[in-house]
Order: structure tokens, then C-alpha cells, then sequence
């Protein structure tokens, strides 16, 4: 399935991986660095909390959900509304584990990924990050390492090498919503859709901390 989503504008250099990162579509990968541009909206019943935009401010993504769901549910999609994936956190997991679908799917062969907090304690948050192929889960596939509240973090591989990195944005401004903005910058040949599910399960953790705080 091919999704309406703009050609990303290039970012600054960083240097390509030897084998592509492919978790939720091979559509999402590109041969050089990408820049996306997030903002927090203003939550609603209806609307989640992102819209993901490259930096010329063409809209890629946004998030759907509802905030009063007795089941935490998100739904990402593409510009015309086409649903990407489907993100639903475990019930009374002590280390808040989410898990990430295909499409408006719920079904467990559907299921591309889940992370989970490192630690049931942490200063600063980690998240172990599983591909549905790994079922035993005795190491992640990737690790999330920084914080969502300072709009700092960074993505590696289980082979510690970084596929992406989150970057606080002083002033930085969205063009189409005017409210304030971070970025993340993507590694060339990285599926941007996943490294976009996974820094929104970052911010859903980041805020069941503030909750605990």
C-alpha cells in the first residue's frame, strides 16, 4: 500500500547505514537525512497530540486518538487521513509497554513492534524497543536513550549504532500551527514512519511520568 505522504526535504548530512532499517514501510526510507518538524497540539477529544510536518512545513503525518479511551490507543496517518499504524498500550504493565500495529489493526499478526520502559525506575527514560519477530525478547532490537520533556533523545540499534536523533528547537516555530516546535533528524536509509511511532510512545511514557512525578 502506497501512503499520501510528501517527499521529505534533506536534512543535514549523516552517513548511511550499511543495510537499510525497515519496520513499517519500505515508503519511509530515503537516501538521504530527513528533518521532521513536530508539533504538540492542543488535545481534544477526537485529535491526539502531533502533527509531523518536514521543514518547508508540508504536512506528513498526523496523530489520531482519543484522550478519554479506556484503552490508551493513537493512530497514525498519513495526509489524506489513510491509517499507518495503530498504537495500544498494555494495561497495567509496570514498565508501560506499547504495542504498534499495521494499519487500523489490533490483531496480533498485525503487530510490527513493541518498546517498553528499560527500567521500571529510571532518572532519565530508556525504552527497549522489540520487532514482532522477536518473540523471546532476551535483547532489544533498539534502544531510546533521553528524555521527551527536555526534547532530547537518540535512537540506536542493537549494534549501538544512532538511526535517529530528536533535537530541541529554541524559538522554532511551526509554520502551519504557530505553536512551538522540535526536531528530529532521521538517518539516510532509516524508515522515518517507525522512528516517528517510536517518539510518539516516547511522549505517551514521558507523560504517564509526569503523572507519577
Amino acid at each position: 500500500m502506497s501512503f499520501a505522504v510528501p517527499v521529505p526535504s534533506a536534512g543535514p548530512s549523516a552517513p548511511p547505514l550499511s543495510n537499510p532499517v525497515v519496520v513499517v514501510n519500505s515508503q519511509f526510507l530515503s537516501s538521504y537525512p530527513v528533518d521532521l518538524v513536530i508539533s504538540e497540539k492542543l488535545m481534544t477529544i477526537k485529535e491526539g497530540s502531533f502533527s509531523i510536518s518536514d521543514v518547508n512545513g508540508n504536512v506528513m503525518f498526523n496523530i489520531k486518538g482519543s484522550v478519554l479511551s479506556l484503552h490508551d490507543r493513537r493512530v497514525l496517518v498519513d495526509s489524506a487521513g489513510a491509517p499507518i499504524v495503530t498504537f495500544r498500550q498494555k494495561i497495567l504493565t509496570a514498565h508501560r509497554r506499547w504495542q504498534v500495529y499495521k494499519g487500523d489493526s489490533s490483531d496480533s499478526k498485525d503487530l510490527l513492534f513493541s518498546a517498553k520502559k528499560s527500567g521500571v525506575i529510571q532518572l532519565k527514560t530508556e525504552l527497549d524497543v522489540f520487532l514482532a519477530s522477536n518473540t523471546k525478547e532476551d535483547t532489544h532490537d533498539f534502544k531510546v536513550k533521553g528524555s521527551f520533556k527536555e526534547r532530547s533523545c537518540t535512537i540506536y540499534t542493537k549494534e549501538n549504532t544512532i538511526i535517529a536523533q530528536m533535537h530541541k528547537q529554541v524559538g522554532v516555530k511551526n509554520r502551519v500551527l504557530g505553536q512551538d516546535a522540535f526536531s528530529v533528524t532521521v538517518y539516510p536509509q532509516v524508515d522515518f514512519g517507525f522512528i516517528v511511532a517510536v517518539v510518539v510512545i516516547l511522549h505517551e511514557i514521558n507523560q504517564d511520568r509526569k503523572g507519577e512525578d
